[in-house]
């Protein structure tokens, strides 16, 4: 497996298997114990997975901080990622079961629905990490977006030269290039990626018609290689237009889920502070 996808798979599965244990005996314990009143948060049980999981919580948000300052390696960092996930998972049993199943309009359900979106986020944040990473590498073919902005930077100077050679319809092509190319911009234009305005493939559609109408052989050749370099730095500034598109995906997850993180332990330290003072 590359390693993108790796973390899943980390040692044979080791953390999924910990936390696919944690669970059952999680559901075991739950389902032998019938107290009298039913199932609820307030018995032994249910104090018992509140504390499991609010220290899970609170390791695993730490864990989220701390992760990206370790420096054990890629082998360490997946171990710790496939942690992170399996067990952020399993919270989703060890929370439901803490609530007995019991909601409502209160800060004990908004914190659990605040896990839920705190999971649920992270989930989208796994799938973005599995996905984005090799599109990316696949959209920028081995090259650095850096070396791409310089190469458009080098075909605007030679088209600048060739246009000098050219009738002066083609310069309206130039100037489209270079005054209607534009990467990134709005939230909505990093996320779409399109390039259907894109300036510099307006140009080469120019630029190819005027070709049409020269008879002299060398304009002709100049306004081939004009016509290349135009199709060129269309091709270039789409793909620069995907790679922050796929960069602002991949972002996403980090705005929500952090945000989110916050909101959880504030609420949790609510719950908390309720459960033991008030009851």
């Amino acid at each position: 497996m590359s390693a993108h996808t790796s973390f899943l798979a980390h040692e044979r599965f080791r953390w999924f298997k910990r936390s696919a244990w944690l669970c059952l005996i999680v559901i075991v314990v739950y389902s032998v114990y019938a107290p009298v009143g039913g199932r609820n948060g307030g018995t032994w049980v249910g104090y018992g997975l509140g504390t499991i999981g609010l220290l899970m919580i609170l390791w695993l948000s730490w864990l989220g901080v701390k992760k990206r300052g370790f420096s054990g390696g890629s082998h360490s960092i997946r171990g710790w990622t496939s942690a992170h996930v399996y067990l952020g998972l399993s919270l989703t049993i060890i929370a439901t079961l803490h609530t007995g199943f019991e909601f409502g309009w209160n800060v004990h359900t908004l914190a659990y629905a605040l896990m839920m979106l705190v999971i649920l986020s992270g989930g989208f944040g796994v799938f973005a990490y599995l996905r984005y990473p090799a599109k990316m590498s696949e959209n920028l073919v081995g090259q650095s977006a850096s070396a791409l902005k310089k190469e458009m930077q080098d075909l605007d100077i030679r088209i600048a030269r060739l246009t000098q050679r050219l009738p002066d319809s083609f310069a309206e092509a130039a100037r489209m290039s270079l005054d209607q190319t534009k990467i990134g911009g709005g939230f909505m234009a990093l996320l779409s990626g399109s390039s259907k305005k894109c300036g510099s493939a307006k140009a080469v559609a120019l630029a190819s018609s005027q070709a049409e109408t020269l008879t002299d052989s060398a304009q002709q050749t100049s306004a081939t290689e004009m016509v290349a370099s135009l199709s060129r730095k269309a091709e270039i500034a789409s793909r620069l237009r995907r790679d922050l598109s796929y960069k602002a995906i991949m972002d996403i997850w980090l705005w929500l889920h952090v945000p989110l993180t916050l909101g959880l332990i504030a609420s949790l330290g609510a719950h908390v502070f309720i459960v033991f003072y008030y009851w």
